[in-house]
């Protein structure tokens, strides 16, 4: 019998009303308590969707650190013990993670690569995204950022003030300089990178009701429209890759064509690509400008910092700011909030980092959300939900890597770049992305709120589960290029 029939004909698993189904309780008492919802197959959909982090929160602290929820006919068990996650997730052959990753393609792309390798693209991007290419790439994106911030690409006249939402700002300069910085589109004018930019956006708008399939009809049109619009300018006549075999674009198309596929979906698969390097970087510039500006003190600390080291080349620049470090580790751990899931292929067991064992069926899926934890476990941050810039620094001004939970280091006190066998290989390249932006600003602008009394605004609860949080408003700022 199919293990979700089985859960639908007789109900909870731990139920002991069902003598004659006595051997099956035995057989799954170690299976993670089942929450099922009032509502017959739809569960907890609905909650879930709305607001990840609220509903797992109440799941947590009625269940545990692992249960089981049902969410349109889909048994979701969430894993929130963080000492564990490496370990679990280390089985790449029963815990698969292609398979929802294949749905989400399609359902948010219009893209199918039934073929494609993710293990080996991952291995190749590492390539490009560490030593001298990585040198190469973070030179070539500080040059494309101090062209994007000169007077005239701004439109401004120096000492203008011009008003902004951060947000509009931040994410606008870090993606058109990614942009040009990772898809050499160097022909590409100003007029044409803000129709990419607003294209993009509107997209990236839309992008959790397309993964959940709940857009409607006006949605739809928005989201078609502006794929067709990317794809355009995402074909090969469109970009400009120099030294094409060299680079990781050149490399990705090369294993497209060496997996079979055709030009439109190679063309599809690039605004894949677009999103997965650009849709996070700027929200997370956004969120740490936006908690400097309205924390005077480490506001302070960091421009001290910056003054330091502004003499050093970008990589020594880079390398010793503690402080810088601390406020962009703080920031990732209140907003970095993806869900990673993976696919349970066979039954499998589990033990938690107490030593208690459980039994993960066939056909379910394994969600696991550090936001939860370890980033947001009072437990291992006092007041996780307040921004601290100084969180991750020990008293004499170094790095803090030690962090408990009754008694016991944690292995990550923060998990915004994946778990260890699947981390980001780009990570290193956004950290310089966000450092440079955020450098580049407090000391080439004169930045401030428009209302110094400004709060930031709440985050976007639909964006949990898709990387970096982004705010539901916007925080109002003014700014001018310094003389």
């Amino acid at each position: 019998m199919e293990v979700n029939v089985y859960r639908q004909l007789f109900g909870d698993q731990h139920s002991s009303k069902h003598p004659l189904l006595f051997i099956f309780f035995l057989l799954r008492r170690n299976e993670p308590p089942l929450d099922k919802g009032m509502i017959p197959w739809l569960g907890h959909a609905l909650e879930f969707g709305k607001d990840a982090a609220k509903f797992l929160t109440r799941m947590k602290q009625k269940h545990g650190d692992i249960f089981t929820v049902r969410a349109a006919g889909q048994y979701i068990t969430v894993l929130l013990d963080s000492n564990c996650y490496d370990a679990v997730l280390s089985d790449v052959v029963l815990l698969d993670q292609t398979s929802y990753a294949q749905v989400l393609m399609k359902r948010i792309f219009s893209l199918n690569l039934p073929s494609h390798n993710p293990e080996s693209e991952k291995r190749r991007a590492e390539i490009h995204f560490q030593g001298t290419a990585l040198t190469q790439l973070c030179s070539s994106m500080q040059n494309n950022l101090q062209h994007l911030v000169t007077p005239s690409e701004m439109g401004l006249k120096v000492s203008e003030w011009k008003k902004d939402g951060l947000f509009n700002f931040c994410y606008g300069l870090l993606f058109k300089t990614g942009y040009l910085t990772v898809f050499g589109a160097e022909k590409n004018n100003s007029a044409a990178l803000a129709e990419i930019y607003e294209a993009f956006r509107q997209f990236d708008k839309i992008l959790p009701k397309l993964a959940r399939t709940t857009v409607n009809k006006e949605e739809k049109q928005i989201a078609s429209s502006a794929r067709e619009k990317l794809w355009k300018w995402l074909t090969p006549t469109h970009l400009d890759r120099k030294s094409e075999h060299q680079s990781w674009l050149g490399n990705y198309v090369q294993q497209l064509q060496d997996e079979g596929v055709d030009a439109e979906t190679q063309r599809r698969a690039m605004l894949l690509q677009l999103w997965v390097t650009h849709g996070n970087t700027g929200p997370a510039a956004f969120w740490l400008l936006g908690y400097l500006l309205t924390h005077p003190e480490a506001l302070r600390a960091v421009r001290e910092e910056i003054q330091g080291g502004k003499h050093l080349r970008l990589e020594e620049r880079q390398k010793n700011t503690p402080v810088f470090d601390s406020v962009l580790s703080e920031t990732l751990r209140l907003t970095a909030a993806a869900l990673i899931t993976r696919e349970v292929k066979q039954d499998k067991k589990i033990h938690l980092s107490n030593g208690q064992e459980y039994q993960l069926r066939r056909g379910d899926r394994l969600c696991i959300f550090p936001f939860i934890s370890p980033q947001m476990d009072p437990q291992i941050h006092q007041q996780p939900e307040m921004f601290q810039f100084d969180r991750f620094l020990n008293a004499d001004g170094t790095e803090k890597k030690d962090f408990f939970k009754d008694g016991v280091r944690v292995k990550c006190p923060s998990v915004p770049w994946g778990t260890k066998d699947n981390l980001c290989p780009g990570r290193q390249f956004a950290i310089s992305a966000i450092k440079e932006l955020v450098s580049t600003i407090l000391t080439r602008f004169d930045l401030e709120l428009c209302d110094k009394n400004a709060k930031l605004p709440l985050v976007d609860p639909s964006r949990y589960g898709f990387g970096i949080l982004q705010p539901a408003g916007d925080l109002e700022i003014r700014y001018r290029i310094r003389s």
